[in-house]
């Protein structure tokens, strides 16, 4: 399903690429954007991660540098019979963590400083199952695409946005019958709006999935569930530094979750907290 979903994501990535140079220039501009989509699909598969891992200034770190990091993701992996990832370090006081790479074998998870200070190792190994959860269902691949996509989506939104106050594009004798106010509308309010859902239609279930198998993993889903709640305080304190609602979803919470309004809670892409947590709470009682 995560292969199919990534199909569909790069084919739309190619539609939209294309019709954004049909608008401006014609077909000579639907055939550069077609040869650029084909050169974005190309880098989103092979190296999204690491642009994402690039954005958030994250570093590799060892067991010389994180010994008891290194040693809990080692244990998990283990009982997930998953292949060691890559660790990553980002430095920053806001607690948060996500998981990212294409495939398991070229996975990697990475934590800010904050939250290995805010938690405890037992809570700190709740959040690392549930990221390796991710790992283990082939989220990661999808979910580091769908920033790709969205980003795009979104630079677009926002080049259109001023050319058309700068009135750049073609001329009203050469749109084909379109006008000027499709084309602000498709790419203003349609396109950002396009990324968003994307966003929403994958991120919720996965997080259930993940909570639920993150506990399975750990063996102790309170722990995870108090780890939520401690990074849900923090992400309504401050907004974790390099944040964008087109990477927002690959988080373990919502980093932009201090963000308030009815826009930023219609358009969420994760599960309530309280949600999640009463779910981990009920699959501790059945572990029982």
């Amino acid at each position: 399903m995560n292969n199919l979903k990534t199909v569909v994501l790069l084919a739309t990535l190619t539609g939209l690429l294309m019709a954004v140079g049909s608008l401006f220039g014609g077909r000579s501009g639907m055939t550069m954007m077609f040869v650029i989509s084909m050169l974005m699909n190309f880098a989103s598969y092979w190296y999204s991660d690491k642009i994402v891992l690039s954005m958030y200034g994250a570093r590799e770190v060892t067991v010389n540098d994180a010994a008891d990091l290194i040693r809990i993701v080692a244990g998990l992996a283990q009982k997930a019979n998953l292949p060691m990832p890559k660790v990553y370090i980002m430095d920053t006081d806001v607690p948060n963590a996500f998981a990212t790479g294409r495939d398991p074998e070229h996975s990697a998870v990475a934590v800010t400083t904050g939250i290995m200070r805010a938690l405890s190792l037992s809570e700190l190994e709740g959040v690392l199952a549930h990221e390796l959860a991710h790992v283990k269902h082939r989220d990661t691949l999808i979910s580091t695409i769908v920033a790709s996509v969205a980003g795009v989506i979104t630079m677009i939104a926002n080049i259109a946005q001023w050319t058309a106050m700068f009135g750049f594009g073609r001329s009203d004798d050469d749109n084909n019958g379109i006008s000027g106010i499709v084309e602000f509308v498709f790419l203003i309010v349609l396109a950002p709006l396009a990324a968003t859902l994307i966003q929403l239609g994958i991120s919720r279930s996965r997080e259930y999935l993940a909570d639920e198998t993150g506990g399975t993993i750990s063996g102790n889903p309170l722990e995870l569930a108090k780890a939520l709640e401690k990074i849900e305080y923090f992400a309504h304190q401050s907004v974790l530094p390099e944040a964008t609602p087109a990477t927002s979803h690959m988080f373990i919470i919502n980093p932009l979750s201090g963000t308030r309004g009815f826009m930023m809670n219609l358009f969420s892409t994760h599960p309530s907290t309280k949600q999640r947590i009463a779910r981990l709470e009920e699959q501790a009682r059945h572990m029982k």
